[in-house]
């Protein structure tokens, strides 16, 4: 034991203890039968006022259970240390009810990380400690998901997005809650070995014919809606589920009139009355099982303005069906609650057989579109596609980056500003592209304008 010189000895048998009192500020070593015990104080206090202790056992021989002490001792004195109460906590508590809840996330990101803790990390982690998690248990876990990417039963994406997580939750266990000391995620290294490009889905030219034979499919799989739908994803270049929660109110010839906010119509009333366009204000997603309208991706809400074209097609497109969506579903509902993917652009991009005698409608074959179907593009090709086009008219970066609801970094997205001339460029240059892709095609087949559903009276 610490005698007043600091040096050890022990007498064995009995339980022996050191010199130094229990609040003397020093660790406490004590035996207890073959193995040491170390008290120290843990920066705490009872509720009578008195010093709260904490204790390691199992040592083999003072020296070491004093160093221990005073090791615990000087996190205290640093603010380094974590109580062990705390560090128990287990880590399936700790990500749902600690974790998850502090998180200032939109209602989709919480369900996704809600889904990679509960499918993934929760049935790895869930019952250890949140202090026991070592750096090897981590590295060992790290390369089973690499395994599987390798294996293709993962996508690369999606592990990448569960080692992220996992990080965030350790980051925060030292930094914000007190947890542990140190995260067991290894820092980053610099890279060594040859350089390896990163591997990117090769975009096929696209030209205006292949958009156009999309809406030509689309046409036949969902009518007007889909003729409409189509041109707007190509040349407004909204998101999937900005354009799932349009609604009609927020679309030329309505807005920006039909507004209910009195401060947007007089925001927007002069400069967009003469100028048709499309308000970007929600987007449609599921919250916690429900349809909730929300904020577009990153508050990215904007105007888009729209060519004559497009403002044709929209106001026949409104006059024919009573649903608030400018583009309702098959069944006139919210496109939220529609198989998309099968129903609508798989058939579209693919081709499809024809259907004959069915219970559902007749329809002719689709022929696939190629340029889509190789590869399996989604339909946010099509606002890539926008952005393409944007680019080879010469717009400028801001006006590119606001239409795409992108903000520009640094100072020239602080001095950037779209301005009228701006937009009234846009305006001309996609009617012109709309004109002459016609002129040069003579002749091409477009669908009949719907016939405005009666008014009850």
């Amino acid at each position: 034991m610490a005698n007043s010189s600091g040096s050890f000895d022990h007498g064995g048998g009995a339980t022996q203890t050191t010199t130094q009192p229990l609040g003397g500020g020093m660790p406490y070593v004590e035996w207890r039968g073959t193995t040491c015990r170390v008290k120290w104080w843990s920066g705490e206090y009872l509720e009578n006022g008195k010093k709260k202790y904490e204790s390691e056992s199992g040592f083999a021989d003072e020296e070491t259970a004093y160093t221990y002490g005073l090791d615990r001792e000087y996190e205290v004195r640093h603010d380094t240390r974590v109580a062990k109460s705390r560090g128990d906590l287990l880590m399936a508590t700790y990500s749902l009810q600690t974790w998850l809840p502090d998180q200032d996330l939109r209602p989709r990101s919480v369900e996704r990380y809600r889904s990679m803790l509960t499918a993934q990390i929760n049935p790895r982690w869930g019952k250890h400690r949140v202090n026991e998690i070592t750096p090897a248990q981590y590295i060992a876990w790290k390369n089973a998901l690499q395994h599987k990417v390798r294996r293709e039963e993962m996508a690369r994406t999606y592990a990448g997005d569960l080692l992220m997580l996992f990080g965030m939750l350790m980051t925060d266990a030292v930094q914000r809650y007190k947890l542990r000391t140190e995260s067991p995620v290894p820092p980053p290294t610099p890279r060594r070995g040859r350089y390896v490009k990163k591997v990117r889905k090769k975009k096929r030219p696209l030209a205006m014919g292949p958009v156009y034979q999309l809406a030509v499919n689309a046409y036949t799989v969902w009518g007007f809606t889909g003729w409409t739908y189509i041109w707007d994803a190509a040349f407004q270049g909204m998101r999937p589920g900005e354009m799932f929660g349009l609604q009609k109110l927020y679309v030329a010839p309505a807005w920006p009139a039909a507004d209910p906010d009195p401060e947007q119509r007089a925001e927007f009333g002069e400069r967009y009355a003469a100028m048709p366009a499309t308000r970007v204000q929600f987007q449609h997603q599921w919250v916690h099982g429900t349809k909730t309208l929300t904020d577009p991706k990153y508050d990215s809400h904007r105007t888009l303005v729209q060519a004559p074209f497009l403002t044709a097609l929209h106001t026949a497109l409104a006059a024919s069906h009573p649903s608030p969506w400018a583009f309702p579903a098959l069944n006139g509902g919210s496109l939220l609650g529609a198989p998309f993917g099968r129903s609508y652009w798989w058939p579209i991009r693919d081709g499809a057989p024809a259907r004959e005698g069915r219970r559902d409608f007749v329809r002719p074959a689709l022929p696939p579109v190629a340029e889509f179907s190789a590869g399996g593009w989604p339909i946010y090709r099509l606002r890539h596609w926008m952005k393409e086009c944007l680019e080879e008219e010469g717009h400028c970066d801001t006006a590119i980056e606001t239409r795409m609801g992108h903000e520009i970094a640094g100072v020239r997205g602080l001095y950037g500003n779209l301005t009228l001339k701006m937009e009234q460029n846009i305006v001309q240059a996609q009617q012109e592209r709309w004109e002459a892709f016609h002129r040069a095609a003579e002749g091409l087949w477009m669908p009949p304008f719907p016939t405005p559903l009666p008014v009850d009276h």
